[in-house]
This record gives structure tokens, sequence and C-alpha cells, in this order.
């Protein structure tokens, strides 16, 4: 059985004595203005809680459009499904959570530096996620019908990271990222360079040795111990594809996961240069 602590008392035995006080010494008229004193003193303040709440839902909600429009139509599109895949895939198992609701605004909130004004709207967003009853292969076809193949890749590397804040991360999770990837048509390749990456993270501490060199392979999408040919050529593919250009328009932060993912990719290919011998 679960031990839960007692709340502290209240002073309903306060307002009894009170009371009954007054009616001793002022009769039943003092009591009654007592009693009406409390009556509408509870009614003014519970008018005033209520003129809080909605005020503030006010504010909430002009901060929210104001932010929207002050954004791109891709960027909003870009997020708002973004928030709804990422709800569908922590109720995958049937059940969304209080933590599985912190991690989602934790990431937005940490990796993704939003600011006050755009949490309100992360919040309301996945509010309506959690109550829309869209499939989720509905969601992944607009998103795949909206988006280029870049944006995609960078949807996915979201996914993943978000999948990756559970240590050990939920193997249904990761294979549902999996077939998200093949329904977003991603090749199999660029799944696997995204995913390998964050396999080996845990060892990403690791500043020399066979560690580092495995998770350099990892990051560029290759097996350990690929021949420097093929290492050139996934650097400039991966290049090409990550470049912040190339998602500039769904807005500065996924630019910038675009530049945090191109600094990953130029730091493996220096470091398997070196390792190579390569000028």
């Amino acid at each position: 059985m679960e031990y839960r602590q007692h709340n502290q008392p209240g002073c309903g035995g306060c307002l009894l004595i009170i009371g009954l006080l007054l009616l001793v010494t002022g009769g039943a008229p003092a009591l009654l203005n007592f009693l009406g004193f409390l009556f509408f003193s509870g009614i003014f303040g519970v008018l005033l809680l209520v003129a809080a709440f909605w005020g503030f839902s006010y504010y909430v909600r002009q901060r929210v459009s104001t932010y929207e429009a002050s954004q791109t139509e891709s960027h909003n599109r870009f997020v708002y499904l973004l928030v709804h895949i990422l709800v569908k895939i922590a109720k995958d198992d049937g059940h969304f959570t209080r933590a599985e609701l912190n991690t989602i605004l934790n990431f937005f909130q940490h990796n993704l530096r939003y600011n006050q004004d755009q949490m309100y709207w992360v919040k309301q967003l996945v509010k309506e996620a959690r109550d829309a009853e869209y499939e989720m292969e509905q969601l992944l076809e607009e998103f795949r019908n909206t988006f280029a193949y870049e944006p995609r890749l960078i949807l996915l590397e979201l996914i993943y990271q978000i999948i990756y804040t559970k240590q050990p991360p939920v193997a249904a999770e990761l294979e549902l990222a999996r077939r998200i990837a093949e329904y977003l048509q991603i090749s199999s390749y660029d799944q696997r360079t995204c995913e390998a990456k964050y396999t080996y993270r845990q060892r990403q501490e690791a500043t020399s040795g066979a560690a580092l060199d495995e998770r350099c392979y990892a990051v560029l999408g290759l097996e350990s111990g690929a021949d420097f040919a093929a290492i050139k050529s996934a650097y400039r593919k991966l290049s090409m594809q990550y470049h912040p250009d190339k998602v500039g328009h769904l807005g500065d932060e996924f630019k910038g996961v675009a530049e945090e993912k191109m600094k990953e990719i130029n730091a493996a290919y220096d470091h398997l240069k070196k390792k190579y011998k390569v000028p």
C-alpha cells in the first residue's frame, strides 16, 4: 500500500467556534450577517479566480496567435506534424503518461531551445494532438507529400533524439521509427546512419581508440573499417543532405539541428582523415 502524506488540517472548527460566539454575544442577526459576509466574499473569490483563469487563457491564446503569425506556413506545419507524430509514438502502447508529456516538452525547451511563447504554442499543439483521432499513416502521408527529402531526414533525426532520451530506448519505439523512415521513403542507408549515431552515443565521451573510431564510422553510416574512398563518398552525400540552407524555410531551430548534424559529420570525417593519414 502506498503511503501518502497527510495534508494540514483546515480551519472548519475555527469557523464553527466563531459562529457559536456570535450567536451567544450578538444573537441571530449577528450570525446571519457573518454568514452573509462569508457567502458574498466566497462568491467574489470564485469570480476572481474565474476571471484570473480566463485572463491568463486569453493572454496565452494571444501570444500563441502572435507567434504563429510571425512564422512561415512551412514552419508551422512542420512543427504541427512533428508534435502529432511524437504524441502518436508516445501513445503507441495505448497510454500517454505525464513522463512522456514532460519528455516531449523538455525536448522542445532544451533541445530546440524554445522560449516561453513557443512553449505555450507547443503545449497547445500537444493538447490538440492528444485529443486528435488521426492515424499515424495520415500524418506521415501528409508529411511526405508536403516536405522534400531533407526535411524528412530532419524529422527522423528529431524522432530518434526524443526516443533516445529514454535509457535504454524502448524497443517498440525504435521499431516504429524504422517503419516511419520506410513510410517517409527515407533510404535504408540514411535510416541506419541516423540510428547508428544514437546507438553509439553512450560512448561519445571516448576521445581515442576503437570506441571513437566506431562512433565516427556510425555517424557516416559506415561499417567499422570502411576504406577512405567509402568515407569520402559518405561524407559528401551527408554534407549535401544536411546542409542547413536546405531546411532554412522550416525555421531557425531546425536550421540549427542541421548545423549541429553537420558539425558532427565534419568531426567524424576529420577524425577518420587523421586515422588514414590523409592531408
